[in-house]
């Protein structure tokens, strides 16, 4: 008898090496699957933004890797909720700081690497949380509010596409209108992204993780239309191997949001078997090993 319904995955036509340069962006899913990477052996750079969740925010983080340009202060955003800090629309608040100049010393450190290693990477793998978007009112006009930009035009005016933002810092919801991409949107972003950087290949995965704050069917909605836009892109069924093969909670986190460290490490595995050459494994296993060792070691 069968107890659960096995996902099968085929070779994945874009394929990675210990050899390869692989940026990570995406959900915090992507964060957990590219320190994994790293421990592996593999030479990966990892949300150089902080942590990105839709598909428009990935977009903007890849225009500023790819022109470099750095932050300034007027990309400065005071932190809402009495938190005496500094960020910017474009980074994830583990990136805030006590001042703009500490703020922009560590967010163009950071950026300087990131760029460099994203001109010179040759795989690219991006996980999507949700379709869902918050937009600064203060970043965007009337003309913006119905289509992305481009990536052309985001390298040109380096103002926001939409006016999205990567995170809203705790600011007043006053100052920002929230919107779910529709599938047109979130496929000419996919597409664009592909179209624009030919010498890369890229792998496209759904993130597992359930984003609740309007309830079930919306989270539904959401992650229908980023497998919808997705299409015939290179994919990596994360989604569905949490929901369909382990589908159940002992695979969740405690707040039953998030996968376990059991899950990410099926999903892990699965991940090796279908988009890792097996000539790399037993080197994978030893590096694996060896991380292993080293942390625990750190930790005593």
């Amino acid at each position: 008898m069968k107890f659960f319904t096995q996902v099968s995955i085929a070779p994945l036509p874009v394929q990675v090496g210990l050899e390869d340069r692989i940026m990570v962006l995406g959900s915090c899913f992507a964060d957990g699957v590219g320190e994994r990477m790293k421990a592996a052996g593999f030479n990966v750079c990892i949300n150089p933004f902080g942590t990105l969740y839709n598909p428009a925010s990935i977009l903007n983080s890849v225009a500023r890797l790819e022109s470099g340009t750095p932050f300034s202060e007027s990309d400065c955003v005071p932190m809402g909720a009495g938190a005496g800090l500094v960020c910017s629309y474009s980074h994830h608040t583990s990136f805030a700081r006590p001042t703009e100049a500490e703020f922009l010393e560590n967010a163009n450190g950071k950026l300087m690497e990131a760029s460099e290693f994203w001109h010179s990477c040759n795989k690219v793998i991006i996980t999507l949380g949700t379709a869902w978007v918050w937009k600064a009112k203060s970043l965007i006009s009337d003309d913006e509010t119905k289509k992305y930009k481009s990536l052309t035009n985001l390298l040109s005016t380096e103002k926001s596409s939409l006016g999205v933002v990567s995170n809203c810092l705790k600011r007043p919801s006053v100052e920002f209108q929230r919107e779910m991409l529709g599938i047109d949107e979130t496929k000419a972003i996919i597409e664009d992204l592909k179209a624009a950087f030919p010498g890369k290949e890229f792998i496209f995965t759904v993130s597992p993780i359930r984003h609740l704050s309007d309830g079930a069917h919306s989270n539904t909605l959401s992650k229908a239309t980023l497998h919808l836009a997705i299409g015939s892109s290179c994919y990596f069924p994360a989604f569905e191997l949490l929901n369909d093969e382990l589908r159940d909670y002992r695979f969740y986190a405690d707040d039953l949001v998030h996968p376990s460290s059991a899950a990410v490490g099926f999903i892990w595995e699965r991940f090796l078997e279908s988009t890792v050459p097996a000539k790399y494994h037993d080197r994978i296993r030893e590096n694996e090993k060896a991380a292993r060792f080293t942390a625990h070691r750190q930790f005593r």
